[in-house]
């Protein structure tokens, strides 16, 4: 990953991207570092249930599984062996670089706003080699519109009703893709502007965007 930039002035066009089940498929890593928690903690989780939650901040899933005193600790140990059991077992999503290319090649900026511990997400988009111009971690849905308005993003995407909540509050345009866990329904619902089946759809849709903008 490239910084291609630090000045925070609002560009011509900014667009938001969520990470998790938007531009990275997670499952894989996120499933084998809970099953190494597991047995480094000797207690249960259900990973395979896990990863079909995510979205929210992690601190949401480890709740499930420890008493309420020990969810901070255990969160930090995930997060010290995350890299050690996740960012190899993670691909990109389909249509995820050509999406950030997408918005590169109309001038733009693309950025990553996510709930994921920030040193984790750069981790994965350098090792996946995709080239955003800046990170943002450890915001969830109605926060993540702090970062959206620093940086002028007019568009978010991402695959959660909290990422619709959080494009709304920034006064954002709202493009949820439908490849996370909640449905195309769902998504609607919730709010959002435009519903893809999935990030392959998204530079067609951002060229006609930019062209009636």
């Amino acid at each position: 990953m490239t910084s291609r930039t630090d000045d925070r002035a609002p560009a011509a066009l900014t667009v938001g991207f969520d990470l998790d089940m938007t531009l990275i498929d997670s499952r894989p890593g996120i499933r084998a570092c809970y099953q190494a928690l597991s047995e480094r903690t000797g207690t249960y989780i259900d990973a395979d249930a896990a990863v079909t939650r995510l979205g929210p901040p992690l601190e949401e899933e480890i709740k499930r599984w420890f008493p309420a005193d020990q969810v901070a600790s255990m969160a930090t140990i995930y997060r010290e062996m995350y890299a050690t059991y996740a960012i190899n077992a993670t691909p990109a999503m389909p249509g995820a670089r050509e999406a950030v290319d997408a918005v590169h090649a109309a001038g733009g900026r693309a950025i990553v706003v996510t709930a994921k511990f920030e040193p984790n997400a750069k981790l994965h988009l350098k090792h996946l080699a995709i080239d955003v111009d800046a990170v943002v971690g450890d915001l969830w849905a109605e926060q993540k519109a702090q970062a959206l308005r620093e940086y002028g993003a007019s568009v978010y995407v991402g695959d959660h009703t909290g990422d619709v909540r959080g494009a709304r509050t920034a006064d954002a345009l709202s493009v949820a893709v439908a490849t996370g866990p909640c449905d195309a329904a769902e998504l609607r619902a919730a709010g959002a502007d435009v519903v893809l089946e999935d990030l392959s759809g998204f530079p067609a849709w951002l060229s006609a965007h930019v062209r009636t903008a």
